[in-house]
């Protein structure tokens, strides 16, 4: 539960630089990168390459935990998330606090590639390579393995919201 009606944090829209706003403009489908090691990170500057093979192309924090395991391990899943993981998202975005960890709460399937929350569509990922983009790192990971959870709706974010 919150007691502010927006983030109290946020750099307030008159100060974000024009590429940022037009970012924040365009709704993203949620995901969680996940590596072994038990390191994730809320992920919603991503692409689904169709082709053979397939490929997952994502924009990430190059100082984040989980860019570390993953370039050691070689591998990550990438997770779906719903509207429901609202929270989940918040905990590995660092927006929220994790008491005990961030998997400490809710139930995770182990994988070659990293935990994925059960019950979730997610991918597992070769990492193929990685390229400094601005102030993000491109991460390119080869699918893998995909598994197809239920269908359901996807977790949206726009103009520093949830939706969906």
């Amino acid at each position: 539960m919150s007691i502010h009606a927006s983030d109290p944090f946020a750099t307030p829209d008159e100060l974000k630089s024009p590429v940022r706003r037009l970012r924040g403009r365009l709704p993203a489908a949620v995901t969680l990168w996940t590596a072994a090691g038990d390191r994730g990170l809320t992920v919603s500057s991503l692409l689904v390459v169709d082709g053979d093979p397939g490929r997952v192309l994502g924009l990430i924090d190059d100082e984040s935990d989980f860019w570390a395991a993953a370039e050691a391990a070689g591998r990550f899943a990438v997770s779906l998330l719903t509207p429901e993981d609202r929270q989940l998202a918040d905990k590995f975005a660092g927006l929220m606090p994790a008491p005990g960890g961030l998997f400490a709460t809710g139930e995770w399937e182990r994988t070659d590639f990293g935990p994925v929350p059960r019950g979730r569509s997610w991918a597992g990922c070769r990492l193929v390579g990685a390229e400094a983009k601005g102030w993000s790192l491109l991460v390119e990971g080869e699918l893998e393995r995909i598994e197809l959870g239920e269908a359901g709706g996807a977790l949206v974010h726009e103009r520093g919201r949830y939706r969906g």
